[in-house]
């Protein structure tokens, strides 16, 4: 298969970014640089056929790839956790801003680990407490931190949030921050989501039947912050009045919305 043909697959099978794609998948299966293809040579491997009918069949190109690249770090993915996606970078680079010097912190729903993990890797002199329901994604996500060098100072812990998480963190606190990328997508729109999007963890996407669950609950763990701890919650791009509002009840006097790169609504600082 040439590069020519793989793209011409893609497109086919409605992959809008197929040139690229076709360059990753490439270099993956077959160990050739990006910037060292040719259009007109034959591409022969087995698990690069492989991966082309999946990606085809709209199964995430990161999952196919097993590694996927989020802030400065690569991390390890897998079905068995939410992709990293750039516009949760804004909520890394907000908490490696207003951290104090040798901070504590939780990730809630930590996932592959991508936040803490990249967190603790531009700041060598923090800690972090990660949480997570689902043991495979747990081990997923101490297997990052053992790749990016982070492993002393992540503290993984099993538990559910909504049921466990008042008793795990009392154990833990008081902490400098609390940090999340919560489900946060309404119950009655995952089914109208692109299929690569439904392939991923459905828990980790859904929200309940606002998308607010897990924020209701979230916002009770105030009581485990340090005086002036701040809260960073990702949200999803219209539901900035909702959590404010919920916030403003769970008693912070001090809230700030952050957009991404994109001019969305995607942070919710409280304090």
């Amino acid at each position: 298969m040439t590069f020519l043909e793989l793209c011409g697959r893609l497109a086919g099978a409605g992959i809008s970014d197929c040139k690229r794609e076709a360059a990753l998948l490439l270099e993956h299966f077959c160990g050739r640089p990006l910037g060292a293809l040719e259009e007109e040579t034959d591409y022969e491997n087995r698990a690069l056929d492989e991966a082309v009918k999946k990606r085809c069949r709209h199964e995430p190109l990161q999952y196919l790839l097993g590694k996927w690249e989020f802030y400065r770090q690569t991390y390890f993915v897998s079905p068995d956790c939410l992709i990293p996606r750039s516009d949760t970078e804004v909520l890394v680079e907000e908490a490696i801003r207003i951290l104090p010097k040798n901070a504590v912190f939780a990730d809630l729903c930590t996932g592959s680990g991508c936040i803490g993990i990249s967190i603790l890797c531009e700041r060598p002199d923090t800690r972090c407490l990660a949480l997570e329901k689902f043991p495979k994604t747990l081990a997923l996500a101490q297997k990052n931190a053992r790749l990016n060098g982070v492993s002393e100072r992540f503290t993984p812990c099993l538990a559910d949030l909504l049921t466990e998480g008042d008793e795990k963190l009392s154990k833990e606190a008081p902490f400098d921050a609390i940090l999340s990328n919560p489900p946060y997508i309404e119950r009655a729109i995952i089914p109208t989501l692109s299929p690569e999007v439904r392939a991923e963890p459905i828990a980790a996407l859904d929200g309940g039947e606002d998308g607010l669950l897990f924020y209701r609950t979230i916002l009770q763990f105030s009581k485990f912050l340090k005086p002036g701890g701040r809260m960073l919650l990702e949200i999803g791009y219209d539901q900035a009045e909702a959590v404010t509002s919920l916030a403003k009840k769970a008693g912070f006097s001090e809230i700030r919305v952050i957009k991404d790169l994109g001019g969305n609504d995607r942070v919710v600082s409280l304090v």
